[in-house]
């Protein structure tokens, strides 16, 4: 994909790996809707930002309207903080749930046709390590993360037919702010040498993307599936 002609929407673009995607796309010449539930927190220069709420139906319905010239679709927007499956909150179990299974899958629909009318395009979906290992203090997270990886694999297979290339971007642990607040509350010290700034894991998506790939892992990705031959185990951090 020539990122230079592509036509780009990103979620989540108010912070963290989604504002990396949108500058990054913006830099390589790409057109990009720069999207987030509070728009007002999105400082893209060069990109539209418009309102999108990925868990409200009408919401994607209406940024699929808007932007009928998409060839990429960048799903990034996702809740984080779903706690623990037996012993958290219900109701935060269910928002992470939503928001990385049912808000990635909404979007894709909306705009599988969007694509195909435009030539095919791509999908790329952020997905993490989290969902081959599981995470000790946010074991909900980790199960939304492996539902949002299945959801990648099946509608991969799904939409090959129209042209639609659907890729896996896997990454360890990036430094973003949400990343260093969990450790921070859970006490663990981060090893610098783990941890993937966001500015690289996008450029690294990026440049995967230009070459054609459907999974695009990270070091500690990578190292993490290569361990699914063996007995299961937690994400050490």
């Amino acid at each position: 994909m020539d990122l230079r002609e592509a036509t780009a929407l990103v979620t989540g673009a108010n912070r963290g790996i989604g504002e990396q995607f949108a500058t990054e796309l913006v830099q390589r010449g790409a057109k990009v809707y720069a999207t987030a539930r509070r728009p007002e927190l999105v400082e893209v220069p060069g990109a539209q930002v418009v309102r999108l709420d990925i868990t409200d139906q009408s919401s994607v319905e209406s940024i699929a309207d808007l932007a009928g010239d998409v060839d990429l679709l960048i799903n990034n927007a996702a809740d984080t903080a779903g706690g623990n499956l037996v012993t958290g909150d219900l109701a935060a179990i269910r928002s992470t749930m939503d928001s990385n299974y049912y808000g990635t899958l909404a979007m894709i629909r909306a705009f599988a046709p969007v694509l195909a009318g435009n030539g095919g395009g791509v999908i790329l979906n952020v997905l993490s390590a989290a969902a081959w290992n599981t995470v000790p203090g946010n074991t909900a997270y980790a199960a939304a993360k492996s539902a949002q990886w299945g959801l990648t694999n099946g509608v991969r297979a799904e939409l090959e037919s129209q042209g639609t290339r659907v890729v896996a971007l896997v990454p360890g642990l990036v430094g973003t702010r949400t990343l260093y607040d969990f450790a921070h509350r859970a006490g663990v010290e981060l090893p610098a040498d783990a941890v993937i700034a966001p500015a690289d894991l996008v450029r690294l998506a990026l440049d995967g993307l230009e070459a054609g790939d459907v999974e695009i892992l990270d070091p500690l990705a990578a190292e993490v599936k290569a361990g699914l031959a063996g007995p299961p185990r937690v994400f050490a951090l």
